[in-house]
């Protein structure tokens, strides 16, 4: 579709000379003969870029410009100017403007001037596009789990999110400290910055000082030139410290400096460098348990523990299951375009008996997998790799039918978040989505034991 261009001058001959050259190089073009005759315009229909005269009768191109950025903010604004007017065109650019050509025009300068306009618009609209789509990658809605292990984490997670004080994700390894990490950033005040990921024990130590502070050239055999590390990179944005328990002493020493002083000073300088980042650590060592034994810094773990969100295993929301099951299956076969309707009863009793070693990760790989050598529509235990229980597994479950393996599933399923829930009925429906009278006739049915004497509950 050619783009749409208002061309306004109430000079005939400028006006239509214009018009011409750019319908010419296949732009759809309009024209209006002042200010006021080009906003009617501008109120009636959409334009991506408009070229505008300054001193004309009935309005100004200056108020013709306050007037488009105020209800049109994304059209594209150049002025057309004498040479003798130039701090008008100056003005203009100061209100706005993206460009100014002088008279008597050169069409061939024009023209460059509007494709460089037009592609920068292109490329910001793009970009815009883009942002949302990472912003709905790392919304809340793709950390799964209506537990109230998970509730407890999304309350925590959307409080600080609006903050910008440092955080420390603890959790198991596949527990999903990034994507939790990603979904602060990502919806919090520096959303629009750098979001950078910098992996503690992954950068050899004679290494990491110069990735996270940068060098000077001439530091160190190899620094060829001048070089940001990670914390520049990430300036006014987000810096993500996984497996921040890695980092040796000396290193925990000048980060600590770096955190409290809000500077860095590259290897083989001595000029301090300001800088504003957010940190966000995480591990899945007992961060305590290394200050008790001389590890790790207690002043740096208590800058990096502002806000501590600890990560719940499989094991503490085994009810999260099959939520989890249903969105990474949703996941997978739209990206590979398969027609998968689900996981069958008897599978999903597997998985959710299943010591997941791995966490999420583990659990999201093997879904995946099933996606993949799934030969029918429906994802059976058949599809899921083979483990060293297996056929254990298979013999406990086999010679039911599937009625029985159904109300097996249930029976368990409901007498978890009966647990779970303290055994509050109203609670534990509203959790099941279905109402409480329904819950009372399938304890009832299913021979669910109810809460026995001097039965204790715990929640993490």
């Amino acid at each position: 579709m050619a783009h749409k261009i208002l061309v306004v001058d109430d000079e005939q001959i400028i006006r239509e000379s214009i018009s011409f050259v750019l319908r010419e190089e296949g732009y759809d073009v309009t024209e209006a003969i002042n200010g006021s005759d080009a906003y009617q315009k501008v109120l009636n229909s959409n334009f991506d870029l408009i070229i505008t005269d300054i001193e004309m009768p009935m309005m100004k191109g200056i108020e013709l410009l306050e007037k488009v950025s105020q209800t049109n903010p994304l059209t594209i604004i150049m002025v057309i100017t004498a040479y003798g007017s130039l701090e008008t065109a100056i003005a203009a650019l100061r209100l706005g403007a993206s460009d100014y050509i002088l008279k008597p025009v050169e069409f061939d300068e024009l023209l460059i001037k509007i494709n460089r306009l037009l592609n920068y618009k292109q490329l910001a609209f793009e970009n815009q596009v883009l942002r949302r789509e990472l912003q709905r990658e790392y919304s809340f809605d793709n950390i799964v789990g209506k537990s109230d292990a998970m509730q407890s984490v999304f309350d925590m997670i959307k409080h600080v999110s609006q903050t910008n004080s440092n955080v420390l994700i603890t959790g198991k390894s596949g527990t999903g400290k990034e994507l939790v990490s990603r979904a602060i950033h990502f919806n919090g005040p520096r959303n629009n910055k750098s979001f950078v990921v910098v992996n503690c024990g992954a950068i050899p130590e004679t290494l990491i000082e110069s990735e996270l502070f940068g060098h000077k050239k001439g530091a160190f055999t190899g620094a060829l030139r001048d070089t940001d590390g990670y914390f520049k990179t990430a300036d006014g944005g987000t810096l993500f410290l996984d497996e921040i328990s890695e980092m040796s002493l000396t290193l925990q020493v000048r980060l600590l400096r770096a955190i409290e002083q809000k500077e860095i000073i590259p290897v083989g300088s001595t000029t301090p460098i300001p800088i504003d980042v957010r940190i966000i650590a995480a591990t899945n060592r007992d961060l305590d348990e290394e200050v008790e034994n001389g590890k790790f810094r207690s002043d740096l773990y208590y800058r990096l523990n502002v806000v501590e969100i600890k990560l719940p295993s499989l094991a503490e929301r085994v009810e999260d299951i099959p939520i989890l099951i249903d969105h990474f299956v949703d996941k997978y076969r739209k990206e590979m375009g398969r027609n998968i309707k689900g996981v069958d009863p008897l599978a999903i009793k597997y998985l959710m008996n299943y010591p997941w070693k791995g966490e999420v990760r583990e659990l999201e790989n093997i879904i995946e997998r099933a996606v993949i050598f799934c030969k029918g529509e429906i994802i059976t235990r058949n599809d899921f790799p083979q483990s060293p229980n297996t056929t254990e597994e298979l013999v406990s479950l086999g010679g039911q039918t599937l009625t029985e393996v159904l109300s097996d599933f249930e029976r368990d399923y409901i007498r978890k978040m009966l647990i779970q829930n303290d055994f509050d009925k109203e609670k534990t429906s509203q959790v099941l989505g279905f109402s409480t009278a329904t819950l009372y006739r399938r304890i009832k049915d299913l021979n669910i034991q109810d809460k026995p004497d001097g039965v204790t509950t715990s929640h993490n």
